[in-house]
Formats: C-alpha cells, structure tokens, sequence
C-alpha cells in the first residue's frame, strides 16, 4: 500500500486527472516533479514555461520541483531529484499520468526502482476506453486548452482551443488518433478543476 508519493507532472490534462484519482484513493501527494531542459528551462513535456508551473502548483496548494537536465543525461538526473524528494517528503511512491502505453510504464517502472520507490499509474486503462476517459476529464469540470499539436495529425488551427464537448465530438471523428493524445497527437494546460484549491493567473 502506498500513502505518499510525488507526481511527475506536466501540467497537462493526463497529470492533473492522476491527480484527481490519487486524492480519491486518498493517497497524500507529497509533491509535483517537472523534469526542464537545462539550455532553455521549459518543461521537458510541453515546452511550458516555468511560472506557469509555479502558478499551478501555487493553486493546487502542492510544492513543485524541478528536474534539470540534458536529453543525454535525462535518466540520472530524474533519479538524482527523486532521490532528494524522498529524503525530503518521506514518499514510498511515484505516480505517473501514463494511460496505455507499455514502454513508457515501463521506463516509470525502471525509475522507481532505482529510488526504491513504488510506481502508480493511476489512469492506466484499454486504449479502447480513451473517448471515455476524455468524457470524465470534461465532466469533472476540468478546464484546458491545447498548448502544443501535430498537425500532421489533428488540425494546426486547434492550437489555442478548449478541451470541451464540441472538441470530444471532433476528434471522435479522427479514429487514428488517440482522444486522450497518448502518442503526441496533442498537448494541454490545465487552468481549472475539482483539484485547484486557489485561482491561475491566467
């Protein structure tokens, strides 16, 4: 049984619903990690900028930590900061927003246990169930917009729209792209839901 852990986080919508699912387990979220590039300190999964982590976590009440490192040094340096986050916050785990896809649980799993620590996937689910797992991030009251798109599969001129019914109808018609944009098909921010305590500049 794991009872505290720190979540890898992107901003996006796939941490923030592992968020929502690890407080409904009642498991304590020590802390956010945010791996960014040491050359340009945005986030390694979106490009974001860092106050606008800083600001996420500010309104999710959750101290954030931020992982820099080189594509060349990822790995050593993800486990040099878990290593300091478990001293620090005394977490027995590491939760991941991974929903299907087995590598990348994988790669998780390996981390984890370089930290001796229990890795969490609390989203993971069949790919078959991805329509539905968009329908509950809408239908909890979640906010977002897309931040970062593959136009060679979605649409270039969806860059900048909410994540909202119209937006589930839409890409329901794309049946070669995930609704949830598991393989990079599109990228979110967060500003709005069930787990912000205070409210995002924005």
């Amino acid at each position: 049984m794991v009872n505290k852990v720190a979540l890898s986080f992107s901003g996006g919508k796939d941490s923030c619903l592992a968020l929502y699912e690890l407080q409904q387990r009642h498991i304590e979220v020590a802390c956010l990690i945010t791996t960014v590039w040491t050359e340009n300190l945005s986030s390694v999964a979106h490009g974001e900028d860092l106050e606008k982590l800083k600001d996420q976590a500010r309104a999710l009440n959750i101290p954030i930590h931020f992982a820099r490192t080189t594509f060349e040094s990822y790995l050593d340096d993800f486990v040099e900061q878990l290593q300091i986050i478990k001293q620090r916050y005394h977490i027995d785990g590491i939760a991941f927003g991974d929903i299907y896809i087995a590598g990348h649980r994988a790669w998780g799993e390996d981390l984890a246990a370089k930290v001796q620590l229990k890795p969490i996937y609390p989203l993971w689910n069949e790919k078959e169930n991805m329509l539905n797992m968009l329908q509950q991030f809408v239908d909890l009251g979640f906010q977002a917009e897309i931040i970062k798109i593959d136009p060679e599969k979605l649409p270039e001129n969806w860059l900048g729209r909410r994540l909202d019914q119209s937006f589930i109808s839409d890409i329901a018609a794309y049946k070669n792209v995930c609704p949830m944009g598991e393989s990079g098909e599109y990228h979110t921010t967060v500003f709005a839901g069930p787990i912000f305590q205070e409210k995002q500049n924005l």
